[in-house]
């Protein structure tokens, strides 16, 4: 077998089919190829505009309150509670105007165990929550203007419009899952720590 590095003939018919003159068949090759580079291109800018809004309308719909009013997504902060087993946080949604107050964790469908939101008044008063159109059990816990815990309710039904009392004169009111103040040894005297309430 000749190799083509030892045929003499091999460069020049290598050569040769280099310069041949294309053929109409492999124009229109060409021609198709470029048409089918171009609808892959056009296609994948469209597919890029249609992620793009799918992306916008999934925030908008996420922004967007059971009234229809554009919401702002939460900043976040750390409130920490300190039992007789330790220390434990929860990252929370701050609830300070009268109509996030109202709004609260209502139509939501799931809490993380590690959040919740934070109730904050500008003066210390008494406090009364229910659970109207909220779909998930919570606990609820009244802050005293010191920092301390002042009552607690348990695994608060969803959609009961009982009102759930403080006992007391309370700085703030702490939302987290139901369930999750037993799980972690919340009690009635423990200390939470959050910028609205005086320093021990």
């Amino acid at each position: 077998m000749t190799s083509w590095f030892g045929s003499r003939a091999g460069p020049r018919a290598w050569s040769s089919r280099r310069s041949r003159p294309a053929t109409s068949d492999f124009r229109r090759l060409v021609t198709e190829a470029s048409l089918d580079r171009d609808w892959l291109s056009a296609r994948w800018r469209v597919a890029e505009r249609m992620i793009d809004r799918r992306a916008l309308l999934a925030a908008l719909t996420l922004s967007v309150g059971a009234g229809g009013e554009v919401l702002a997504a939460p900043n976040l902060e750390t409130v920490e509670v300190v039992t007789g087993r330790g220390r434990v946080r929860f990252q929370v949604e701050i609830a300070a105007t009268l109509a996030q107050q109202k709004q609260g964790l209502m139509f939501r469908k799931s809490l993380a165990p590690d959040r919740g939101m934070l109730f904050t008044y500008k003066r210390p008063q008494p406090a009364a929550y229910w659970m109207k159109n909220t779909l998930i059990p919570l606990d609820i816990i009244y802050i005293a203007p010191n920092g301390t815990i002042l009552s607690l309710v348990r695994n608060a039904r969803p959609h009961d419009e009982t009102p759930l009392p403080s006992g007391g004169m309370v700085l703030g009111v702490l939302e987290i899952a139901g369930g999750r103040a037993a799980q972690l040894g919340i009690l009635p005297g423990d200390r939470v720590l959050h910028r609205i309430f005086p320093k021990a």
